[in-house]
């Protein structure tokens, strides 16, 4: 037998996944960012391997510099 992992609403392990993605989404609008385009620009970085792991602190929302500058916005 396998073993079912359930990661949706009701579980711990998907209430801390939650509780990371509003996080991030937080921080991003407090920052001045959007967050779907910050979220997406992170993890296509970390995906391609742009970013290395060592330059991970360059993808926090208080350092992120997009390479399209019209991302930035005022979160209002």
């Amino acid at each position: 037998m396998s073993e079912t992992r359930h990661y949706g609403p009701g579980s711990d392990e998907g209430a801390r996944h939650w509780a990371v993605a509003n996080t991030l989404i937080a921080t991003a609008k407090l920052n001045g960012i959007e967050p779907l385009a910050y979220i997406t620009d992170v993890l296509e970085r970390i995906v391609s391997r742009q970013t290395k792991a060592h330059e991970l602190h360059s993808l926090l929302p208080w350092n992120w510099r997009p390479a399209d500058q019209t991302i930035l916005t005022a979160a209002a």
